[in-house]
């Protein structure tokens, strides 16, 4: 036969992959109880700071790192180069919530702005599920903020007025899987 490719192991693997999480989010809709959790879903997350749920945002984005790959060629190998785990890097995370009437984004990120003493808090970031547990918390160390946006205001919209907090850090832990009620 021409014109066939036998599927590699990569796309076999991601049909199953895909294939199950179809049954999972099927058994989640139709109540079935084959014990399979569907996927957690992404609109559900708050921030905590020291044990107490400070704050609720509509967007989160940055949890993510990134390994660094350091290339060796070695003399005499002609077929390969090694590649070495270096240095891990943090994406910096912003935050986005409806503007409120409280100012704690705002004095966070102008402490320090005159004498280079920033706040660094740890803090963490929970996603809750729709029974109010947490599915996972990312813990976040050493973060202070970079930079802070106010909402782009108009008279021709009735959208919510947003602001926007970026924060650097100095690194996550995925520290807790479906546990308690938050």
């Amino acid at each position: 036969m021409t014109g066939f490719k036998t599927p590699s192991q990569e796309q076999l693997q991601q049909q199953r992959s895909d294939r199950a999480m179809y049954r999972m989010s099927e058994d989640f809709v139709s109540g079935s109880s084959s014990g399979a959790k569907p996927p957690a879903q992404a609109f559900r997350f708050y921030v905590e700071i020291s044990g107490i749920v400070t704050a609720e945002f509509t967007e989160c984005s940055g949890l993510d790192m990134t390994r660094e790959v350091k290339e060796y060629q070695e003399g005499g190998t002609n077929d390969f180069v090694y590649k070495l785990p270096g240095r891990t890097s943090y994406s910096n995370i912003t935050l986005r919530r409806g503007i409120t009437y409280t100012r704690e984004l705002w004095d966070w990120y102008m402490a320090g702005l005159y004498d280079g003493k920033v706040k660094r808090i740890n803090f963490s970031i929970i996603l809750g599920n729709g029974e109010l547990k947490k599915v996972k918390q990312w813990d976040v160390f050493e973060a202070f903020p970079v930079k802070w946006s106010g909402a782009d205001l108009s008279t021709e919209t009735l959208q919510v007025a947003l602001e926007t907090i970026e924060i650097a850090h100095h690194g996550i832990n995925l520290s807790a899987e479906e546990t308690h009620a938050l």
